[in-house]
């Protein structure tokens, strides 16, 4: 027979698989099983904060700055309700969270219980998906889906609800963790005849320019010195968005600084005058663009990004 974990136990062990070594979190009630089952895990630092939007703010400097997900820890009601604001910027900025956030046991849902609140309801539109676990059976399994979810395609946050007779609750454990996919890198959805319309394009404008964003500095090391080497080749000016910034060097004489209401004047004309626009993963955002029917209006733009829905 195989061994019994409880659900506390089972969280670690799925943050163990995925190679997790720092948490971000407050303590409260709905969650204290899984902070009871911390202290057995010493490889695993615990960031304690006095404020869980501190907490998700925390985290996002930390995938920020590692390329791996955030993890966070917070109770029901307010504990949840307060990483709400993390939660919406890593939504805005493509940071990969996942929340464990505790809640009031299943038969007290609904209720209207001592900090019970509709979390999965709540964070649904700040969130790339949520979860409310009711089954010990299925922890493992949505937690280790909360993680492939988080970080590939376009990165984001998502939350994991479990209530607290669930921490509680015994079941065997089973490693879903998959192999790492390639975050889109490999799967070309541009045919080659879309590659050589856009190389017509640049060997026929005159007043070309590069935009880029955070796609290039969420698709990772690989994506900025591929960029450089456009860049390079081209001969391009380039400019970038706030959350695209370290993509390419600062100090080369090709790139115009940062653009948009806080950007540079280089980079602002440029934009305005150009007459082929090459975005790579950035949004066309209202700070950028100011008054759409105004904002670079005789360039042909050519949109490249990961997400489907930001294009247009």
């Amino acid at each position: 027979m195989s061994k019994l974990y409880s659900g506390a136990e089972i969280v670690f062990k799925c943050l163990e698989d995925q190679k997790v070594d720092h948490v971000f979190g407050y303590p409260g009630g709905a969650v204290l099983p899984i902070y009871d089952e911390l202290k057995n895990h010493s490889s695993l630092k615990h960031i304690l904060v006095r404020h869980e939007q501190g907490a998700g703010h925390a985290a996002e400097g930390y995938a920020r700055s590692t390329g791996k997900p955030g993890v966070v820890f917070v109770t029901s009601g307010p504990g949840a309700t307060n990483v709400v604001t993390a939660l919406t910027d890593a939504f805005m900025d493509s940071v990969p969270l996942v929340c464990i956030s505790g809640q009031v046991p299943t038969h007290l849902i609904g209720t209207d219980a001592f900090q019970e609140c509709d979390t999965t309801g709540i964070t649904r539109p700040c969130t790339k998906h949520n979860w409310l676990v009711k089954n010990i059976k299925d922890l493992s399994k949505t937690i280790h889906k909360a993680f492939e979810v988080a970080t590939t395609g376009r990165p984001g946050p998502v939350l994991v609800d479990i209530p607290k007779d669930v921490q509680f609750q015994k079941t065997s454990y089973k490693n879903y963790n998959k192999q790492k996919k390639s975050n889109g890198k490999s799967n070309n959805l541009f045919s080659q005849k879309d590659i050589n319309e856009l190389i017509k394009l640049m060997s026929q404008s005159s007043k070309p320019i590069f935009y880029t964003g955070g796609g290039v500095v969420n698709s990772g090391p690989k994506a900025s010195e591929l960029l450089r080497e456009l860049v390079s080749l081209t001969g391009f000016p380039i400019t970038s968005t706030l959350q695209g910034l370290g993509a390419f060097p600062g100090n080369d004489s090709q790139f115009l600084g940062m653009l948009g209401m806080h950007g540079s004047y280089e980079a602002n004309n440029a934009m305005h005058d150009c007459d082929l626009m090459i975005n790579i993963g950035a949004r066309f955002d209202d700070r950028i663009t100011g008054k759409i029917d105004e904002f670079s209006p005789k360039s042909k733009k050519v949109h490249i990004d990961i997400d489907p829905s930001s294009i247009n």
